[in-house]
């Protein structure tokens, strides 16, 4: 059992993962599948509106507002939105949260592979050239639809139609990304909020409490748990 509770946080390719303790958390709405299963009892999510969700495993799709209870130990995985698993659990949620009990056993393996190009379910190719353009490089949306032979308004429409949100939230959310793996990596706060694109501390603050609930003083000690392990990159 002690094994089994022991933290850890993985980012792989289109995906992250964190086994552990969850705290409480305010509304917030993220730019990935989010996927969270109870070691014991229920997982409870409660939506923009006041519903309460519960279940051993539920589905909170991207851009949907909402905050978790706490509880003593979680599976959680988020799923950015070009991944083929996501596909799946896009046709089986839609907008909504909800649950998958199905899903209880469901392991970084099952998604580790969910990012690569050319699988099916993901994005028209321009799309996924662009935003591969994008996350290699800090360029605006007009060059990265250029690259991709699309106009800025053909590429934006295709996001928010094939990605269910704007390339701009999916771009912080990869800069989110970029600030997690320099926390890891030994660097402060301030040094990974540059490291990750952002203005400024307060800026990385506000981007990561708006999507995750939480602030980068809160993760901090989640990653840092993990990053003693082999648990990171593990794919």
């Amino acid at each position: 059992m002690a094994g089994r509770l022991q933290r850890r946080f993985v980012i792989g390719d289109g995906y992250a993962s964190y086994w552990g303790p969850s705290g409480e958390n305010v509304q917030h709405r993220h730019a990935a599948f989010q996927v969270t299963v109870a070691v014991e009892g229920e997982v409870v999510v409660t939506d923009e509106s006041g519903a309460c969700h519960r279940g051993v495993a539920l589905i909170v799709p991207p851009m949907v507002r909402h905050h978790m209870s706490a509880a003593p130990y979680l599976r959680t995985w988020f799923v950015e939105p070009q991944c083929s698993f996501a596909a799946g659990l896009r046709a089986r949620c839609g907008a909504g949260i909800t649950a998958a009990a199905d899903l209880y056993g469901l392991r970084d393996e099952d998604v580790r592979f969910a990012g690569a190009p050319g699988s099916s379910g993901t994005p028209d190719p321009r799309l996924m050239a662009a935003m591969e353009a994008l996350a290699r490089r800090d360029i605006q949306v007009t060059e990265a639809a250029a690259e991709a032979g699309l106009s800025p308004q053909r590429l934006r429409a295709l996001a928010r139609r094939q990605l269910g949100m704007p390339l701009a939230r999916w771009r912080i959310w990869q800069r989110l990304a970029r600030a997690a793996r320099a926390l890891i990596e030994g660097q402060s706060i301030a040094e990974a909020a540059v490291t990750g694109g952002f203005a400024d501390q307060a800026h990385f603050n506000r981007q990561l409490r708006e999507m995750i609930g939480l602030t980068p003083a809160t993760v901090l000690p989640m990653l840092r748990s993990s990053a003693s392990r082999s648990d990171v990159d593990g794919d």
